[in-house]
């Protein structure tokens, strides 16, 4: 047996509703629409959000926050801490590197943060660093190399 071929039982299954099979169904005459109106007409209805030529609620709210999610930039955080952890002894940490060791997925925009302490001068290449751990890195020795997002 297959998941394709899986189905429930034919009691478990709900059948359809038919409607305009006569009162006896109990969805006969107006098939479950009411009496007259728009929602009773074929291809009758409104469309969501209309409430009856009021104000949308929608519309009635102000807008507000960050609307443009198409190009919003979110950057894969790594800690020195981490950063050190990971390139033990290593006095050039290139963004390959840091692709390539699994920190953050690959392309992703990386962004490094001052959490943890660095003891040996390391030069440092990423697309945003905080003050904080700017501050560590030339602290102690090192360069950072801001480079630009590409998008």
């Amino acid at each position: 047996m297959n998941l394709n071929e899986l189905y429930p039982f034919a009691e478990d299954r709900k059948s359809r509703k038919r409607v305009g099979r006569g009162s006896g169904s109990g969805l006969g005459c107006t098939s479950g629409k009411g009496n007259k109106g728009q929602n009773a007409r074929a291809g009758g209805g409104v469309r969501p959000g209309f409430e009856g030529g009021q104000m949308p609620l929608q519309r009635r709210l102000p807008k507000r926050g960050f609307k443009n999610y198409l190009f919003k930039v979110e950057y894969e955080v790594i800690n020195i801490a981490r950063l050190v952890a990971a390139f033990e002894g290593k006095s050039e940490i290139s963004l390959d590197d840091i692709y390539d060791r699994g920190l953050c997925p690959f392309g992703a925009p990386v962004k490094i943060l001052g959490e943890g302490e660095l003891s040996a001068a390391i030069k440092v290449e990423a697309h945003k660093f905080s003050q904080s751990a700017a501050d560590k890195i030339r602290a102690a020795g090192g360069e950072v190399k801001e480079l630009e997002v590409e998008g």
